[in-house]
């Protein structure tokens, strides 16, 4: 894609809302720019995630065998790219474990471990916020909740996966991946299957009240949760916590560098906290777009989708979309009525999406309660090349008390 366009897309959008809503892309897909249209979309049961392998096919000739690489096998099974019933019934084998009153009962120890890697960070002196903070919070978050005690596995450790997770994510990308891309992808889904079967198998001879045995046990029978679902689960899980929250974490805090006027309103309210995370989500969206296939004939905005067409819903565009925001292209903290789609909708709603909420809360309030007069480099941020998941790779950041 056109660096300029990946660097600040919010313009193109804006004509598109304006002048093209809906139209036919030159690749054969739809793309959605509206608040409306694009919620229709994705709260619709009449659209789902169709044929994985007939999708990601369009991006690759066709000798291309998408299910013999690791990555792309790994995604055709992970049940956020599947339609009812198989999505319904793992879904909601994995919501039973991952409860609000679970994620809630996590909180004090959210905050212990975002203190902690706020005062680590506090003590470097050339810090990227990204790689420093952001990437690893919310990975110290996703492993306490799975039970991977801190004695059990290394900083070391911790690494790999994250970077395990860093090089597997592109298969989500709407483009054909270089050779040594997919490559690298499936050597690291491997990794990560082997690793999480191990600590699944582990779960099941010794039983611990932790995020891993509640998925172990979720279901009875028949109906619980097989060992291919389990880490195939896990590692979504892991991931979009990877991805998604630690680009959250990101954009906020260069948005609130970039706008000292929101940020002394939240310094002098932290209560404003939620109200952030939810600013944060709609106006730097980490999650730009997501796409849905019609299961059957629909007419959206006046243009008919057929049977199989898939529709790019661009959820950074719609967060931004004037006819339900009062000046979208300013970053305000004050509370707004209308929420961002940055989590989707319908069937295919985040299922982690409270616990990324809590985890962007928490950064706030220990940021600003810790290290207020926190410095932000806006001049030296760099953005990731990338479209699907927004975000930096290089952000300096001086945590002052």
């Amino acid at each position: 894609m056109d660096p300029e366009f990946l660097q600040d897309p919010y313009p193109t959008f804006s004509t598109l809302r304006d002048e093209d809503p809906i139209h036919l892309s030159d690749l054969g897909f739809w793309v959605a720019t509206r608040y409306d249209d694009c919620r229709s979309v994705l709260i619709d049961k009449s659209f789902g995630q169709g044929d994985f392998v007939r999708n990601i096919q369009l991006f690759y000739d066709d000798s291309f065998d998408v299910l013999a690489q690791p990555a792309y096998a790994w995604l055709s099974r992970v049940f956020v790219m599947q339609d009812p019933p198989q999505h319904t019934r793992v879904r909601d084998l994995v919501a039973s474990a991952l409860t609000h009153r679970r994620v809630k009962e996590m909180a004090p120890r959210i905050r212990q471990l975002a203190a902690r890697q706020l005062q680590q960070v506090a003590k470097l002196e050339d810090v990227n916020f990204i790689t420093d903070f952001a990437y690893l919070f919310p990975t110290l978050v996703m492993c306490d909740m799975l039970g991977m005690e801190e004695g059990e596995f290394s900083w070391e450790l911790l690494a790999e996966l994250n970077q395990a997770v860093a090089d597997t994510f592109p298969v989500f990308e709407t483009r054909a991946l270089e050779p040594e891309e997919l490559a690298l992808a499936n050597q690291q889904m491997d990794f990560l299957t082997e690793f999480f079967d191990d600590l699944f198998q582990r779960r099941k001879k010794a039983p611990r009240d932790d995020l891993t045995t509640a998925m172990v046990y979720a279901g009875d029978g028949d109906d619980a949760l097989t060992q291919e679902e389990l880490s195939t689960s896990v590692i979504g899980l892991f991931g979009a916590g990877f991805e998604t929250t630690a680009h959250m974490i990101g954009n906020g805090i260069f948005c609130l560098g970039a706008n000292p006027e929101q940020r002394l309103k939240l310094q002098n309210n932290i209560a404003l906290a939620d109200a952030a995370v939810e600013e944060i989500l709609r106006f730097e969206s980490s999650l730009q777009a997501t796409y849905r296939t019609a299961l059957e004939p629909k007419e959206v905005a006046g243009q008919k989708i057929g049977v199989g067409e898939r529709v790019l819903t661009i959820v950074a565009a719609a967060n931004r979309d004037e006819r339900h925001f009062d000046n979208p292209e300013s970053f305000d903290i004050s509370p707004r009525e209308q929420k961002p789609l940055t989590f989707g909708g319908g069937i295919h709603y985040c299922v982690g999406a409270a616990l990324a909420r809590l985890e962007g809360k928490i950064f706030l309030e220990e940021l600003f309660t810790a290290y207020p007069n926190f410095l932000v480099d806006i001049e030296s941020a760099r953005l990731r090349g990338a479209f699907l998941f927004r975000g930096y790779e290089d952000l300096r950041v001086t945590l002052r008390a």
